[in-house]
């Protein structure tokens, strides 16, 4: 085993995804379930998403879903990646971390994002405009203030007030440089994008200041990491998301996952033929001996501390065997 790779934390972002024929129901108990596997398997952390009028996820209200994780697990960290702060109020979100942390002390993470819905209808439903997003690091602000209880409106925050939730800033766009200047750990992804993600990185880095919630830079990449027996198998595993990516994009909707050998049957206009291919592209994907040397290589470009895996497929049992693999590749 790599020593580099054995020195950094592995953990999952899983969004809930919807599979065609299941019920969204389903796909959240998948999530609940996958959380207990992982747990067994000596992931970090799990942590779950907030999509809204999505088709193809069910993850709608990560709180929510976060307190089900955590009541059917007992050591895995559970958190967000993340609640989206423009969406809320930051009292009612510090209020819900509030209570998540008193009930599964010293396991709950914060992931926040600056996200206002994929559509205009989203955001009208939300009652947001894209402009929301412009204010995230005053959101940022107001919100670690009611955990350190100094808001200028004298309220309190109950049961946030005096409790530490670690927080993690979801890097998109000017993230990096919010997360930096506030002193946070920073998410960033993703794989397929290295020089981007190294730029970030470097940002990152170079206008951190510390701050009561971390005295130096902590770099989280995310991004899909899928592991089989073979090159094939783990192609396969790509596949059901790389379709539902270009079906959005020629189709301006997001679906259900398909199962691969459906997606493997259709018939596809050039169009969509290359946004399924370059959907396929860059992950990192293949044997354990090949993902072992493409982390290697990754984790030598960007120093790392932690990789948070994003794989969603429709074969739920190939994916617990990809986390599997996964973990024996870092010796969870």
């Amino acid at each position: 085993m790599s020593s580099l790779i054995a020195q950094t934390r592995f953990s999952v972002l899983d969004r809930s995804r919807t599979r065609e024929g299941r019920t969204n129901a389903e796909a959240l108990r998948d999530t609940v379930r996958l959380a207990q596997e992982l747990e067994g398997l000596g992931y970090r952390r799990l942590w779950v998403s907030e999509h809204h009028g999505v088709p193809g996820v069910a993850g709608s209200a990560p709180t929510v879903l976060a307190a089900a994780v955590a009541a059917a697990t007992r050591t895995i960290r559970v958190g967000t990646g993340g609640v989206m702060l423009p969406n809320h109020r930051p009292l009612v979100v510090a209020e819900q971390f509030g209570v998540l942390e008193s009930l599964f002390p010293g396991r709950i993470d914060m992931g926040l994002g600056r996200s206002v819905g994929f559509t205009d209808g989203v955001r009208r439903a939300l009652g947001r405009d894209k402009e929301a997003a412009e204010d995230f690091a005053g959101q940022l602000d107001e919100l670690l203030g009611w955990f350190r209880g100094n808001s200028p409106t004298g309220v309190h925050a109950r049961p946030a007030e005096g409790l530490t939730v670690p927080p993690f800033v979801l890097a998109m766009g000017e993230g990096a440089d919010i997360a930096a200047r506030a002193g946070l750990p920073m998410v960033i992804g993703d794989l397929r994008n290295r020089e981007k993600m190294l730029r970030g990185i470097d940002r990152y880095r170079a206008g951190f200041r510390p701050s009561p919630w971390a005295a130096q830079p902590y770099v989280v990449v995310s991004g899909t990491i899928a592991v089989a027996a073979t090159p094939e198998e783990a192609r396969r595993l790509l596949i059901p998301e790389a379709w539902s990516m270009a079906y959005s994009r020629t189709r301006g909707t997001f679906p259900p996952l398909p199962p691969a050998e459906r997606v493997e049957a259709l018939t596809m206009t050039a169009k969509e033929r290359g946004f399924y291919e370059a959907g396929l592209a860059g992950h990192v994907a293949g044997t354990e001996e090949q993902v072992t040397d493409e982390l290697e290589t990754v984790l030598k470009e960007t120093a790392a501390q932690e990789v948070l895996v994003t794989t969603s497929t429709y074969d739920r049992a190939a994916l617990v065997d990809s986390y599997r693999r996964l973990s024996r590749i870092f010796g969870g």
